[in-house]
């Protein structure tokens, strides 16, 4: 059975039991989990398994490994805490959904350019499209719908849409609904205001950079 993923169900909880259901080496398998694996361009969680830190988390399928230091001496049936680390979660998810906001409407009001790369970290977000001329002409309609939203504090659905294949979405009611295995923020007002950078990537290719404006 494919691990329990507890982050979908609560991305905010920090902690939580698990019990060991693989070892391999230093990889390990867990039945539940609220670590996060690297998927959609957002970066994996940082945390610890039974007091071992967490240096990579990888999916397999619907499984996820977690690999952790030589040193660990985890046996399968062992049950340990897993625990994350919140701060980075936490902005994880408040510049995953702003690059969400950004990138909608983009598609929304300024032609549906076509996407060619995203990445979430715990410095910016940032999205690449194929587009012609600086990017940056759009970015004071943008950020200006991009923060209304936000100061709006609007609530966000996330749920299934396919439970037995994993398929998930996000929702704002009279906005969107747009497939998505991230984790979520519940409100829009919890991202706080932000600011654009534009990034030229060659002939054609030009990237939004996405900054948290209490940064």
């Amino acid at each position: 059975m494919a691990v329990q993923k507890i982050f979908w169900r609560d991305p905010y909880l920090q902690e939580i039991n698990a019990v060991i259901t693989s070892v391999s080496g230093r990889f390990v398998t867990l039945d539940q989990t609220i670590a996060y694996a690297f998927n959609g361009g957002q970066e994996s969680d940082a945390g610890t398994i039974g007091d071992y830190p967490i240096l990579s988390a990888t999916k397999d399928g619907k499984e996820i490994v977690y690999e952790l230091t030589e040193s660990q001496q985890l046996q399968v049936g062992d049950t340990v805490i897993v625990t994350i680390d919140w701060p980075k979660r936490y902005r994880l998810m408040r510049l995953h959904f702003a690059a969400e906001l950004v990138l909608e409407n983009v598609y929304q009001f300024f032609g549906h350019p076509e996407k060619i790369g995203a990445n979430i970290n715990e410095d910016k977000a940032r999205i690449d499209f194929y587009w012609e001329g600086s990017i940056a002409q759009i970015f004071p309609e943008l950020s200006n719908r991009v923060n209304q939203m936000i100061a709006d504090d609007r609530p966000i659905i996330s749920a299934f849409s396919d439970e037995v294949n994993q398929r998930r979405y996000w929702k704002i009611d009279g906005f969107a609904e747009v497939p998505c295995g991230g984790t979520h923020i519940r409100r829009t007002g919890e991202i706080g205001p932000i600011h654009l950078k534009r990034r030229n990537l060659g002939k054609g290719k030009e990237r939004i950079e996405i900054y948290l404006q209490a940064d």
